[in-house]
């Protein structure tokens, strides 16, 4: 097949990339289903730099112009072919729970989320659904919007790849990687999986040319396409996985992104002659920008404001490289292996890390559509609560692993964690403190601790807690602060404060320094929680008798033992989590012969808790 020469210079020689690599040009190697015909545009060897990379685990960070630590984090640009699902949620969930801890820690924190909303398949979802393109993304993207706002995501930046500032940035990105010699024009033929939006090998595909992600049948396909020489990188990413091992997180996904490395990286197709609904390529109106090199953009083109002016430059210096990329573990070949190289490429720094978890089955089984048995997000929040469905996923899925959702077990561990052991808690001792003491603290809390040693306790807890929130063992975090809980629990039983005011008298003083211990340990539980169940903490803030401002300025050092303080008068007493009950009706339902037309959920009864102040 003749090799048909690339001849637009696509206005590029402006943006030389300073950092040029003189790195291998060999091409993959031909494959069955795989033809092509090559020859590089442009080509240039220099003695010039490599791009930078980060060498530091996750506790380096650059600083801000105010002198703070910048901690930028992202999860994935959601496809939006169709509405979020819990695999979303959950990602979203465990992203926003690491940026509030880090707010926690002083850090300036850039949380990005958004919308990926290029090609062949959202286009299809559109017609589908009789609308256009343009319509159906602006519809999915608010559909996310809206369910963060349930899920109490605090996101800083939501881009769309739709936006006119996101085009700018890619098509300068795009600029510099020609410009440095790595897209060539080639003719293609392979198997494509359309779901994917991804030309597969053989080797990897299933029986009769499946998918293995989608178990669909790919379909054979020859296009006239623009390539990006990613076997151009395979020794400098083997560098870099070699000398930063903690690039890749956990440690055996790193295992899997060194496996494809090693078996050979080729250079893959960067353009579609065949989509309409995306960027066009520069100078060739005809064909548009491969989905994922547009949507792996938007992690810097969010960066901008959107009456800044838009550069490549400009977003950079607002706040890249990013600190986090936290991923599915079905993506992870694009952000550990295509986007590190597309960055050396352009001469950016690479992400300081990537973090690939694993996926939420339901009732052991995986979730589909066709098996009935998807996890709606929107249903679940409405259901059971944010804090609820916060809590569950971060503290039952130990993060990084695949993880499984029952409703039984659900019920079972919100009750006893956030009901019994938080809920119940607090309200026992402000029961007693409004009984005994006219719901005032008759000292410090630091004076009240003097030789308990359960002050020693919390304090170990409390950096337990911080080392697993840290080094994102999310769940680890969650049971270190229900230790503290059942530490508190255990105090309280032992010491029987209800006994002790009944004798009067020195017994009584005593029972009054227990319910400052006791407060002043729902206190620091109140703290330390928040990055999971930020709602559930202002409503245990707002019952020790603080402001719905003062617990937004709240820190880690807020953690330490002595914030309440003698004379502090404590709010009315109120479940601050209610539990769960089953709907009574439901075993004797069970016991009934069943209809065929029910469904045969099992329903819920949530007696929500009275809101003291909105988060």
């Amino acid at each position: 097949m003749a090799a048909r020469l690339n001849t637009p210079l696509h206005n590029a020689l402006s943006l030389l990339n300073p950092f040029n690599t003189p790195l291998s040009t060999k091409p993959f190697s031909s494959r069955n289903s795989f033809r092509y015909s090559k020859k590089l545009a442009s080509s240039q060897s220099s003695s010039g730099k490599r791009a930078l990379y980060c060498t530091s685990s996750l506790g380096i960070h650059e600083n801000g112009v105010d002198g703070a630590e910048k901690f930028v984090l992202t999860t994935p640009l959601y496809y939006v072919n169709a509405p979020p699902h819990m695999g979303s949620a959950y990602t979203t969930i465990a992203a926003d729970s690491i940026a509030r801890f880090q707010r926690l820690l002083g850090k300036k924190v850039i949380f990005i989320t958004g919308t990926d909303e290029h090609g062949e398949k959202i286009a299809t979802s559109a017609a589908a659904n009789g609308r256009n393109p343009a319509e159906h993304c602006d519809l999915i993207s608010q559909s996310y919007r809206t369910l963060w706002k349930e899920l109490d995501i605090a996101y800083d930046k939501f881009i769309r790849t739709t936006d006119p500032k996101h085009e700018a940035i890619v098509k300068e990105f795009y600029a510099r990687v020609y410009a440095n010699g790595d897209i060539y024009r080639a003719d293609y033929e392979g198997l494509y999986c359309v779901n994917c939006e991804e030309y597969k090998d053989e080797k990897e595909l299933l029986e009769n040319n499946c998918c293995p992600v989608h178990q669909m049948p790919c379909v054979a396909r020859k296009e006239d396409n623009y390539f990006f020489a990613l076997s151009k990188y395979q020794k400098p990413l083997e560098e870099i996985l070699s000398q930063n091992p903690r690039f890749v997180q956990p440690s055996y996904r790193l295992n899997e992104v060194q496996s494809w490395i090693k078996s050979g990286l080729r250079d893959f197709s960067i353009s579609r002659a065949l989509v309409d609904w995306g960027i066009p390529v520069p100078d060739d109106e005809k064909q548009t920008i491969y989905v994922w090199f547009d949507a792996l953009l938007g992690y810097i083109s969010a960066l901008t404001e959107d009456n800044e002016q838009q550069s490549l430059e400009t977003a950079v210096s607002l706040g890249w490289p990013a600190s986090l990329h936290l991923i599915g573990k079905d993506i992870l070949r694009f952000h550990a292996v295509y986007w590190p190289a597309m960055l050396m490429s352009a001469g950016l720094n690479l992400p300081k890390a990537v973090f690939g978890h694993g996926f939420l089955t339901k009732d052991g089984m995986k979730m589909g559509k066709s098996l009935g048995n998807t996890l709606e997000p929107f249903e679940l929040v409405q259901k059971f609560g944010p804090d609820a469905v916060r809590y569950f996923f971060l503290r039952e899925v130990e993060f990084g692993n695949d993880g499984d959702y029952s409703e039984d077990r659900f019920i079972k561990i919100v009750n006893a964690h956030l009901a019994n052991t938080i809920g119940n808690l607090l309200n026992r001792t402000l029961g007693l403190l409004k009984k005994n003491c006219e719901s005032t603290l008759v000292v410090d809390s630091t004076i009240a601790a003097e030789g308990i040693p359960l002050k020693d306790t919390v304090e170990k807890l409390v950096e337990k807690a911080r080392t697993n929130y840290e080094n994102l063992s999310l769940s680890s975090a969650c049971e270190a602060v229900l230790e503290i809980g059942n530490a508190g629990n255990s105090y309280m039983d032992q010491r029987a404060p209800w006994l002790l005011f009944k004798q009067g008298g020195v017994s009584a003083e005593a029972a009054a320094k227990d319910l400052v211990i006791i407060l002043e340990v729902m206190r620091i539980i109140a703290v330390a929680l928040s990055p999971v169940a930020p709602c559930l903490s202002l409503r245990i803030y707002s019952q020790l008798g603080y402001s719905v401002d003062q617990f937004k300025s709240i820190t880690w050092n807020d953690t330490k033992w002595g914030g309440l303080n003698g004379g502090q008068v404590m709010a009315q007493a109120s479940p601050v989590f209610a539990r769960i009950e089953l709907n009574p009706e439901k075993n004797e339902e069970e016991k009934k012969p069943k209809d065929s037309k029910k469904t045969g959920k099992s329903k819920v009864k949530v007696e929500q808790p009275q809101t003291l102040a909105e988060a």
